[in-house]
């Protein structure tokens, strides 16, 4: 199970940068970067496949392309902040974590507008005049 070996990885990546940390900080840390980014390419391929599910679903169901794909772009981004923030946690800088986390909300509304309109139109539209 893949679930498994990336635990594992995890496990044995956290353990090695807590004996590392002791005596080279930046060793660990970059330990833990570079699993975090191992992980990441170890689960594009299955993103990959999730994204391709989603737009033949939509197809299916008539949904127009554009929407489908600015809520995969909202997804995407809402997973990079969160792990930018979570490294910038690791490395001790909190209050960039905060701001990479800020930053990730502010696009996110700002790719959220067209959907929020189409939304707001059809609700007007619905109403009786």
């Amino acid at each position: 199970m893949e679930i498994i070996q990336i635990v594992g990885l995890g496990l044995i990546a956290t353990f090695l940068a807590l004996v590392v940390k002791e005596h080279k900080p930046v060793f660990a840390f970059l330990l833990t970067v570079f699993t975090g980014i191992l992980i990441f390419i170890f689960l594009a391929g299955k993103i990959s496949t999730i994204i391709t599910m989603l737009e033949e679903l939509a197809e299916n169901a008539s949904i127009n392309m554009v929407y489908v794909q600015t809520i995969l772009k909202i997804i995407g981004i809402a997973y990079i902040a969160e792990f930018g923030a979570q490294i910038a946690k690791d490395a001790g800088q909190g209050a960039m974590a905060s701001k990479i986390e800020l930053a990730g909300k502010v696009l996110i509304m700002i790719m959220a507008i067209p959907i929020i309109s189409v939304i707001i139109e059809t609700v007007i539209g619905l109403l009786p005049a």
